[in-house]
């Protein structure tokens, strides 16, 4: 149950205020402190959702009260009342934090109003802190989804440039072979960048089909082809204000690449069947596991669109070329799948990791967390490097 606190000397005052306000809030609790000393000494052990305070009292006063309190707890509410008072004291409270002042003799019915907007103030408070926490918690949940493992210099060099460029709005390409871990980079460069607010919207581009893939970039409107049974809103607008990553971006059409490069230039798309133009600010990460410059010589790739997007380029290396890494992303992966299923992490012996650091990662990280989740079943605790030979096979 929510706790209201009131401050008063005078017992009578106090009694009055106690018996109207326990009758207008009876879900809330209340305490009585008869001096300053006393209500600080209820503040320093309870949580309350407001504190009704007298100014002039012994010990301490209402205005060293209301100073102390927000030191020990900021999210205080305080509605303070005198007998004695005058406009600068008034002001003098209020800028210390206080959300009222009303003087005495009371009127109940303001006192009952300013009472009321007080706890409505505190709850809204109350509940957009813990809104934020979640959020907070939420992020840390995402970025630890996307966190690159690892302690090579080649990953060192990666999250330098990431520290540099995402801060910046411009457009990255990624490029290395699949599994590397494009995509952690694309998110981590959007998590530590000015758009992390916003959304980041995901498009594998090999993954669509060509005559798809405009309607999904850049929406469509009813009736603008077979099975376009209302508008929809394409990725591009729905990253306004975000980032748009664009995957396997050497799989798009030529045709979806002009448009793709008039949205780049003009921040601008046009849905499909539609001729209204719809502005979008976005930042483009791309990525893709094609050599693009030889997909230019084969004229499979724009040369104007690469320029545009590669202002900044990122190579993420494959497993084989940051074996050093193998140890610190075998105990993550164990970690994160016994989180998954609930159980404590198996251990890997020293010999079953020289073990793995000794395989052909044609696969990448993708296969490695595989292999992992293949051993954690099957291999004993700790896995051994004869588990290692029995399960995996190279």
């Amino acid at each position: 149950m929510q706790k209201i606190l009131i401050v008063e000397d005078e017992k009578a005052i106090s009694g009055v205020l106690h018996s109207i306000l326990s009758d207008e809030l009876p879900d809330y609790q209340f305490e009585i402190a008869e001096d300053g000393l006393e209500g600080f000494k209820f503040i320093e052990k309870d949580d309350f959702s407001l504190v009704i305070s007298d100014i002039k009292m012994p010990k301490i006063s209402g205005t060293e009260l209301l100073k102390q309190s927000l030191q020990l707890k900021p999210e205080t509410t305080f509605v303070m009342i005198s007998g004695h008072a005058d406009i600068d004291t008034a002001v003098s409270c209020l800028k210390e934090g206080a959300y009222d002042f009303i003087s005495k003799p009371i009127d109940i019915n303001r006192l009952i109003t300013s009472v009321k907007n007080a706890l409505d103030k505190g709850n809204l408070q109350k509940a957009n802190s813990n809104l934020k926490q979640e959020n907070s918690q939420l992020k840390k949940k995402v970025n630890k989804k996307y966190q690159m493992v690892g302690e090579s210099a080649a990953l060192k060099r990666i999250q330098e440039i990431i520290d540099k460029v995402a801060p910046s709005d411009a457009r990255v390409m990624i490029t290395g072979p699949n599994g590397a871990g494009k995509e952690l980079v694309a998110h981590a460069i959007h998590s530590q960048s000015e758009r992390s607010r916003g959304p980041m919207v995901e498009v594998n581009c090999a993954a669509i089909p060509s005559e798809l893939i405009e309607s999904e970039l850049f929406g469509h409107v009813k009736g603008s082809f077979t099975g376009a049974i209302k508008d929809k809103s394409g990725k591009f607008e729905q990253a306004n204000g975000g980032t748009i990553f664009l995957d396997e971006i050497g799989d798009m059409s030529l045709v979806a690449q002009a448009k793709v490069l008039r949205a780049l230039q003009e921040s601008k798309v046009s849905p499909v069947g539609s001729d209204k133009e719809i502005k979008v600010d976005v930042r483009v990460i791309a990525a893709t596991n094609k050599n693009l410059t030889k997909e230019i010589e084969a004229g499979k790739f724009r040369e104007d669109l690469f320029h545009r997007l590669s202002v900044i380029e990122i190579n993420v290396p494959s497993l084989n070329d940051r074996k050093e890494d193998i140890p610190l992303l075998v105990e993550y992966f164990t970690q994160i799948i016994a989180n998954e299923n609930g159980t404590s992490p198996k251990k890997f012996d020293e010999k079953s990791i020289k073990a793995l650091q000794q395989f052909d990662w044609t696969g990448n990280i993708r296969e490695l967390r595989n292999v992992v989740e293949r051993l954690i079943i099957l291999g004993a605790d700790p896995v051994t490097a004869d588990d290692v030979a029995s399960f995996v096979k190279k």
